[in-house]
């Protein structure tokens, strides 16, 4: 098992280094320079129109734009931001942090180009809704029907969240002292019966659970920072170097090269927003508006929000108080940097980590049940309910990192498929906020 991983993870520095790195910034760079930089010229649009969905009054199919979009960031905020995100800079440095803003800039407009094709090609189901996301698009993008199945597949795969499953099960049964099988035992159960609501209740959830961890982790962290003004333009400028230049050992960092840390910042940043992926196609296409490039645009905002500010957040507590060398588990790097202010961090940092990842394992889990469906509307829920009674539990007892591989391979499957397809639909794409 230790070799087959040990060739996952290989696969998985390749996919993101040589692969989806060209592909992000080559389809990113392609759509900023079509819409003349649309997310950073129409940004404050852009919020208008997010600010207007909030008085939007619900009419005929679909669910609100709100609820959808709520749905939607609650898996792009997730342990990811926390964990997932530091691990960027433990193996790349501090430059990794500049590529995560890289391919959060261009992934804005890959975001948006997803939601909008989801949105353009989605179809009226019999439960009063719309069905949307790559697995409606794509076959027209390649012109080949089997293309669906095998995203629908990927996706299925990607919805059961076996990565965050883990590290929140570990955080609450090591911090708080618990028995870890009843642990896992509780949110599985938790996750089953509030995922079959689907992206209505899920948005609900989701809408009350990031508002307050967003409110509560920015308060702490630039607390935290204000207590280490004097070294903030020295890591500022660390991230500026370190983006262009070999790192050297420096502690429990092990140093690293220029396309390890451009691989980290892309691989650690997409993961989080879910760049490319097509999930956020799915949840954004049972939107009840029919403004399609108004509800794109709130792909920009998550991005936004995930990347530019709660992973920038994570990264400057590490790195201005130095935990990002020490070779500490990068699931602590975060817990220790606020607890040098913060006391108590041991009982909170469970908290904290179990909204980010009970909001993502919904998000993405009826999604998966979307795909299954699709797969097979008599079996393919029943067969998906299986698999994830089976995968968090069993993943949630080996290393964090081993969970991490599968996810971010499968992502990196599904970001090959999507982001191509969405090159081949580029024309059908409209920047437009009227």
């Amino acid at each position: 098992m230790d070799s087959l991983f040990h060739f996952l993870e290989q696969l998985n520095e390749f996919l993101w280094a040589h692969v989806a790195f060209v592909l992000i910034l080559g389809l990113g760079g392609y759509f900023s320079f079509r819409s003349g930089f649309f997310q950073v010229r129409k940004f404050p649009a852009i919020c208008r129109c997010f600010a207007s969905f909030f008085v939007h009054k619900t009419s005929g199919a679909g669910v609100h734009p709100i609820k959808a979009f709520f749905a939607a960031i609650g898996g792009c905020i997730g342990i990811g931001n926390i964990v997932g995100i530091t691990t960027a800079v433990q193996i790349g440095g501090p430059g990794a942090l500049f590529w995560a803003w890289v391919g959060g800039l261009m992934g804005m407009l890959i975001q948006y180009s997803e939601i909008y094709l989801g949105m353009k090609y989605r179809i009226r189901n019999e439960a009063g809704s719309y069905d949307g996301g790559p697995m409606y698009f794509l076959p027209i993008a390649y012109r080949m029907r089997w293309i669906a199945p095998v995203i629908c597949i990927l996706l299925a795969i990607y919805g059961v969240e076996i990565f965050m499953f883990n590290v929140m099960a570990d955080s609450i049964a090591t911090n708080w002292e618990f028995n870890e099988y009843w642990v896992v035992a509780l949110l599985l159960i938790a996750t089953i019966v509030v995922a079959t609501g689907g992206i209505k209740r899920v948005g609900e959830v989701c809408s009350a659970i990031i508002p307050l961890f967003i409110i509560l982790y920015l308060g702490m962290g630039f607390w935290v920072l204000g207590h280490h003004l004097s070294v903030l333009p020295g890591v500022f400028a660390s991230i500026f170097e370190g983006a262009f230049s070999p790192q050297a050992a420096l502690g429990g960092f092990a140093g690293s090269s220029v396309m390890l840390t451009i691989s980290m910042g892309l691989s650690r940043g997409a993961y989080s927003g879910d760049i490319g992926i097509g999930y956020n196609a799915i949840i954004h296409a049972e939107s009840s508006t029919t403004h399609f490039g108004r509800q794109a645009s709130l792909g920009v905002v998550g991005i936004f929000i995930d990347t530019f500010v709660i992973c920038t957040m994570s990264i400057l507590l590490v790195l201005t108080t130095g935990h990002w060398h020490t070779g500490i588990d990068p699931a602590l790097m975060v817990q220790e940097a606020l607890g040098l202010t913060f006391p108590y961090m041991h009982l909170f940092m469970p908290i904290f980590l179990f909204l980010l990842g009970y909001s993502t394992i919904l998000a993405y889990f009826v999604v998966g049940v979307k795909c299954a469906k699709f797969l097979s509307p008599k079996w393919g829920p029943l067969v998906y309910y299986a698999y994830a009674c089976v995968a968090l539990p069993v993943f949630a007892f080996v290393d964090s990192t081993q969970a991490f591989v599968v996810m971010s391979l499968s992502g990196a499957s599904l970001l090959l498929f999507n982001v191509i397809g969405m090159f081949l639909l580029r024309k059908e794409v409209r920047f437009d906020l009227t």
